[in-house]
């Protein structure tokens, strides 16, 4: 009995113990639940934070990349959606046997996808066998596909099959001013695998923040499963869309500077061959090129340096034209004063020679610019100049200094002259560095009476979302650094050298005679500093040039590095083969000689006037017209008013009938063709570059509201008959 009591006393003491100890944990535990509720932070670790974490999801609305224009409006660079193949393998997909969500007939749908993947059929069926995954990508053929390729997919209608859209960098002209345009190329985030276009050449990489833009997003609450949880606040911000730039590159210039180099390339060979054309009256960049070049499509890239501005190389001769200019601007010029050609020796023995070590005698200072003379060059600079007035003149062009263009690496190429022999070869371009942009900028004094401009190569930028003009450039002048005596005689001595005759131009020189220039031709240094290099190819051939003398529209500056057997013929057959075209793009024809003088003519406005009236007015001033309608009063016209032609070009009068019909184009550069068309109410359609060889509406059409015409263009134009 007493050992029962003491049993159940036991077992009560035990229960107590349990009871009490299970209070106490049960206590804690409550405690624990109070601390975490009040608590902001547990453990250093923040629970608001990690809750919202847990819950909140964010989804990146991602900016699309602005687009890249020529002048003209033609994409050179743009966003096209591109797609990657995926195959839902899961079967729970599937809820309707009626309507599959996932792959059924794994060996059909490989049999059918592998032609389109341009893979084969085992391999496509090798990613749709997975075991236990959701989903499968069909390797580096499944991605990157294009519109086309994903609606012939599509057309097969297989069960489980979809696409994830995402953009690519496309340039639709291929390799067309591939180095100023540069490319952009897609980023993958390891991290969120999120895609990122990065511009990394040319303009895409100057002005990759503007045509980035800025992405937005949206922040939202969801559930376990991952949907938005209703009725729930969203933070948004709406992604800020790139800018479009549109370049002051002309498509039609630029094609015909590719197509120059791209035809000598047939009938010559040569390191490198560089052309870069600038807009005489305003500094703006119409073309450049170079030889060899990429396609920013497929970036077959041996060179990522852009020649025209990242590459300075010695120039010689053409630096000639700067040293006349420095010695006339400080007034120790006399183009009549004579010196002995030939071999030039500098008193440490040193001699230099001209080209022709034999010389042509003693001849006149003007004379010796003709025929590119060193030994001219070193007795001017002797006998009145210094280095430091030649270092400064090249300096006041902007020779050793950037020009500041927008394009990425530009080089500002080096002045170091210093020592007597040092100073005579600078005279004449060699011992000193310049670029391409360098010099076309130098030259923009001499068409614009002793203004020098500053280059550009950005027409404007616009916001694509508000057609709003966020920049747009223009003639911009830096400073006078010649007068209007010193523009005159240096065009008459570059006119001389080109159609004089027997001088070293004299194989640029076109019909008209309205390109003039000065050639250069630069020994290339010895890479391990020992001199130059003496072979008959290891030169740097180059041409700056002014076209038309008469009304300078163009500055042309080309360079080719190493031409076979040292020929100019290189430069000098892509320079004319430009010109030509230019010439006719403009209205004009340079390839017969003309039989009256050339004068330029301001159009006044024959709007409201009667037609009789202004016809007397053009012929009195020898300007050729053409009369579209048969009203009696000018209502329109082409060019406008106080736009400068010569008594080469047309003037187009519409008149105030109310029948007009198609006028006949052909044989007009596109660029003629289209304002007139577009004054008329026609909308073009262009097919192709250059001259206008047919069109779609016969002439004597009348014109309707909406109307639109193809103008099939062709680089070049030859009337028949």
């Amino acid at each position: 009995m007493a050992k029962t009591k003491k049993r159940k006393k036991n077992n009560i003491k035990y229960s107590k113990i349990v009871i009490f100890t299970s209070l106490f944990l049960f206590a804690c535990m409550i405690g624990r639940v109070i601390q975490l509720g009040l608590s902001a932070e547990v453990d250093g670790v923040n629970l608001k934070e990690l809750a919202s974490k847990r819950t909140t999801a964010t989804e990146t609305l991602s900016a699309e990349r602005g687009s890249i224009y020529t002048a003209d409006g033609e994409a050179v660079a743009q966003n096209v959606s591109s797609y990657k193949l995926i195959a839902y393998l899961d079967s729970k997909r599937t809820t309707n046997k009626k309507n599959p969500q996932h792959v059924v007939d794994k060996e059909k749908t490989a049999k059918e996808l592998a032609p389109i993947l341009g893979m084969e059929e085992e391999e496509v069926l090798k990613y749709l066998s997975k075991e236990g995954v959701y989903q499968t990508e069909f390797g580096a053929k499944g991605k990157g596909l294009s519109e086309l390729t994903k609606n012939k997919i599509e057309a097969l209608d297989l069960p489980g099959i979809d696409f994830v859209e995402s953009f690519k960098r496309y340039y639709p002209k291929g390799d067309f001013a591939s180095y100023t345009v540069g490319y952009a190329k897609t980023e993958i985030n390891e991290e969120t695998g999120e895609e990122n276009i990065v511009g990394e050449m040319g303009i895409e990489k100057y002005y990759d923040k503007i045509l980035k833009g800025e992405d937005g997003y949206v922040e939202y609450q969801k559930d376990l499963q991952g949907y938005k949880i209703a009725d729930t606040k969203e933070r948004r911000k709406e992604a800020s869309q790139g800018k479009d730039i549109y370049l002051t590159i002309d498509s039609q210039i630029q094609f015909f500077v590719e197509q120059a180099l791209n035809n000598s390339d047939i009938d010559y060979d040569w390191e490198w061959f560089n052309i870069t054309i600038m807009d005489a009256k305003t500094g703006a960049l119409l073309a450049t090129a170079t030889s060899p070049s990429f396609d920013p499509n497929i970036r077959n890239i041996t060179n990522y340096l852009d020649p025209t501005v990242s590459s300075p190389y010695e120039p010689g001769s053409t630096m000639k034209t700067f040293t006349y200019m420095a010695a006339m601007e400080n007034g120790v010029y006399n183009g009549s004063e004579t010196y002995l050609s030939g071999v030039y020796t500098t008193t440490d023995g040193t001699q230099i020679g001209d080209w022709d070590r034999n010389g042509w005698g003693t001849i006149t200072f003007d004379k010796g610019y003709a025929m590119s003379s060193n030994v001219g060059v070193i007795n001017l600079i002797n006998r009145y100049m210094t280095s430091s007035m030649l270092r400064e003149y090249f300096k006041k062009l902007g020779f050793g200094r950037k020009t500041g263009i927008s394009l990425p690496n530009e080089e500002a190429g080096k002045l170091d002259f210093k020592y007597e022999t040092e100073i005579y070869n600078a005279g004449f371009g060699q011992g000193i560095t310049t670029t391409p942009i360098q010099n076309v900028k130098a030259m923009t004094s001499l068409t614009n009476d002793g203004m020098l401009l500053e280059p550009y190569v950005v027409k404007k930028i616009v916001d694509p979302d508000t057609n709003e003009v966020i920049l747009k450039n223009k003639r911009t002048e830096i400073e006078r650094v010649a007068s209007t005596e010193t523009v005159q005689k240096m065009i008459q001595l570059m006119d001389d050298c080109v159609n004089g005759i027997g001088n070293t131009g004299s194989g640029f020189r076109i019909p008209s005679g309205e390109l003039i220039g000065k050639t250069g031709t630069a020994q290339i240094a010895a890479e391990n500093g020992g001199g130059y290099l003496n072979g008959k190819e290891d030169i740097i051939s180059s041409f700056a040039g002014i076209y038309p003398k008469s009304d300078p529209k163009l500055i042309i500056y080309a360079s080719v590095k190493r031409p076979s057997g040292g020929s100019q013929k290189p430069l000098s057959n892509a320079i004319k083969e430009i010109v030509n075209n230019a010439s006719k793009y403009y209205g004009n024809d340079d390839t017969k000689t003309p039989k009256i003088e050339i004068t330029e003519y301001k159009v006044p406005s024959f709007i409201n006037q009667k037609l009789e009236s202004a016809k007397i007015n053009l012929t009195s001033n020898n300007i050729t017209y053409q009369v579209i309608g048969n009203g009696d009063k000018v209502m329109k016209q082409y060019p406008e008013k106080n736009d400068k032609i010569t008594n080469k070009d047309t003037i187009y009068l519409i008149t105030n009938d109310q029948n007009l019909t198609i006028p006949n184009v052909v044989g007009l550069s596109s660029k003629v063709a289209n304002n007139l068309l577009n004054l008329l109410g026609v909308k073009v359609k262009l097919d192709g570059v250059g001259y206008v060889t047919t069109q779609s509406i016969t002439e004597g059409t009348a014109i309707t509201d909406g109307m639109e015409i193809t103008l099939t263009l062709s680089p070049k134009f030859t009337p028949t008959g």
